[in-house]
């Protein structure tokens, strides 16, 4: 395997302020629908912009909209193209 083909998956909840990634899926089927009607779909960019001081909650840039999410929430988001 070359370092090129290294899988970059990660997270909503891992990522920090400025920080952003492309969604690839929902983990959690008790919010799938809630978060798709909120903009969470696969394929779209998500772009951390705020983190609480106290770590929850973040608020994320997603479709052209600015959403809180908890912490619990963004851990059933997994993202690729990290950047």
């Amino acid at each position: 395997m070359h370092f090129y083909e290294l899988n970059m998956q990660q997270k909503l909840s891992a990522l920090g302020v400025g920080q952003k990634g492309v969604i690839l899926a929902i983990e959690d089927e008790e919010l799938v629908l809630k978060l798709m009607e909120m903009g969470f779909l696969p394929g779209e960019e998500v772009v951390v912009e705020q983190i609480a001081p106290l770590g929850d909650p973040i608020s994320v840039m997603v479709a052209g909209y600015q959403v809180s999410l908890r912490i619990s929430e963004a851990d059933a988001i997994v993202l690729d193209n990290i950047s």
